[in-house]
């Protein structure tokens, strides 16, 4: 109630602004080639207003970003700044005109220091074009103030989480007198409690008079922190309303010019005999005695706070990381080994967290990462022909629904929605008996995620084993049979499809026995 009460204030803020908007888009046009990228699109951005930009993958929200940014010019359409017209030549221009934009991974240089990083090209002299060091510490510790953060200045930048990055960035541009705050998915690698404080940061920024849009897939946090929510569609405007107004479902309407029937479509299966079994797993510090079944059919949610320990349990099963003691056991039989290696032999596949990172290369093309996994069985007397690789990845391509440009294409060209296709593609090419699939659907638009969701409830009822890890509480309760939540290192609860609810799995999150209401610890 209360949520919804302070939606209704931050939705009048902007009745109370100038009536010009800060930051203005009209009727945005971008080509590139035969690709349509910007096909009307409109934005108004307002002085101490929040504004998120929502939309599928590819729907237009990156180049919008890149021309607010100075990096793509628009072909035609006018952008407004305080009422005049504007055309930011390139991301200096733009800067100087008080446009500052936070990515998800900011870059920094990290074997300078906070202060360097914030001042760089630009540090505070004293005589004889000396570099006043102690005016950068105390003009960082200012700001950082302003924010309501505590960093340290002197500190290297190496090392720095995600969180301080951003921070640092954002530091950054209050020192260049950044009056429109672009935030593109700044939260995807951020635990809950970093996530808290940007938003403090982001509030404190409003309360200043900045405007600020901020883009991301996650509608909590899009209802929790927007006064107004802008939607595109296949590189246009579609709609802008005050968040108090819009409900999730109207949204994702909206988004993808249709009703969703279900972002979880789970279909019934007829679950088999156990196929993964986990006894008494531990790795002093990380996790402890960790026991559960998976069976044929069945899809299995591990849920959990970030730091529970639930990737690190699914690293130390598929081989990736050693355990002190405990046993993994596939059909009845102990893994004779502890590596990737003997676990794919058995018939297990992992598809990690991070795809950039630790799923794909992202070097190479979309083809080379398909057939990563099949290079061995593809190969003929020890050659790897171009046309073998191409027929598996058409046939992958074809059953994933993945879209790409050509089997060539950089993978990194890719949306993320497909990259992630392309892992689970590389994996279930092996003919996988159990899938471990972390984040399934992190970093992706709603319209695909609801394809993931049905690609794994349709393996689940080809006889599948699925073990999925996801910090999305939706997700785990729409798509799983049973949810195994971890707390601390620890399994805190066991719960059917039929007992898990938020409030059940929140509580065994937070190690309280969800029946009980006792600690579990």
């Amino acid at each position: 109630m209360a949520e919804a009460q302070d939606a209704k204030v931050r939705s009048g803020r902007r009745a109370e602004a100038a009536d010009v908007p800060l930051l203005e888009l009209r009727d945005i046009h971008k080509s590139f080639g035969a690709v349509h990228a910007l096909r009307g699109a409109s934005l108004s951005l307002y002085r101490g207003q929040v504004t998120a930009l929502v939309g599928e993958n590819g729907a237009g929200k990156s180049t919008l970003v890149k021309t607010l940014a100075g990096l793509h010019q628009q072909d035609r359409g006018e952008v407004l700044l305080d009422g005049e017209e504007v055309s930011f030549r390139d991301p200096l221009h733009a800067r100087e005109a008080g446009i500052a934009v936070i990515y998800q991974e900011p870059t920094m240089f990290p074997d300078l220091t906070v202060a360097e990083n914030i001042f760089m090209g630009r540090q505070p002299l004293r005589s004889l074009r000396r570099i006043d060091r102690k005016a950068m510490r105390r003009q960082s510790l200012e700001l950082f103030e302003q924010l309501g953060v505590k960093i340290d200045p002197d500190r290297a930048a190496q090392g720095l989480s995600i969180a301080d990055q951003q921070v640092v960035e954002i530091a950054k541009a209050i020192s260049l007198d950044a009056r429109v705050l672009i935030m593109d998915e700044p939260t995807a690698a951020l635990s809950g409690v970093e996530v808290d404080r940007l938003f403090a940061v982001t509030r404190t920024l409003q309360a200043q008079g900045a405007a600020v849009l901020f883009i991301s897939h996650r509608f909590e946090e899009v209802f929790a922190l927007a006064d107004w929510i802008t939607v595109m569609r296949d590189g246009a405007h579609v709609a802008t309303a005050p968040a108090a107004e819009l409900t999730v479902d109207g949204v994702i309407r909206q988004m993808v010019g249709r009703d969703v029937a279900s972002l979880f479509p789970k279909q019934e299966t007829t679950i088999g005999p156990t196929a993964l079994e986990v006894k008494g797993l531990s790795r002093k510090g990380v996790f402890s005695d960790i026991s559960f079944t998976v069976k044929e059919g069945e899809i299995v949610g591990l849920s959990g706070l970030v730091g529970a320990g639930r990737s690190e349990v699914a690293r130390a099963v598929f081989g990736i990381d050693k355990y002190d003691s405990g046993e993994v056991l596939v059909r009845d039989e102990p893994l004779k080994s502890l590596s990737p290696r003997a676990s794919m032999a058995a018939g297990l596949a992992f598809v990690p967290e991070d795809r950039r990172k630790q799923g794909l290369v992202m070097e190479l093309n979309v083809s080379r990462n398909l057939t990563l996994t099949l290079r061995r069985k593809l190969s003929r007397f020890g050659l790897l022909t171009n046309q073998a690789e191409a027929q598996a990845t058409t046939e992958w391509a074809k059953k994933l629904q993945i879209k790409a440009g050509s089997p060539v294409s950089p993978i990194s060209t890719l949306s993320g929605g497909n990259q992630q296709k392309v892992v689970l593609g590389k994996w279930l090419a092996t003919g996988p008996r159990i899938l471990i699939i972390d984040e399934p659907t992190r970093g992706i638009d709603v319209g695909t995620k609801s394809e993931v969701h049905r690609l794994i409830s349709e393996l689940a009822g080809t006889g599948l084993a699925v073990l999925m890890i996801s910090s999305e509480l939706p997700e785990i309760l729409g798509m799983s049979d049973r949810v195994l939540v971890m707390h601390e290192g620890r399994i805190t609860a066991e719960l059917s499809r039929k007992d898990a609810t938020e409030e059940s799995v929140m509580t065994a999150a937070t190690g309280v026995d969800p029946k009980t209401k006792e600690t579990t610890a």
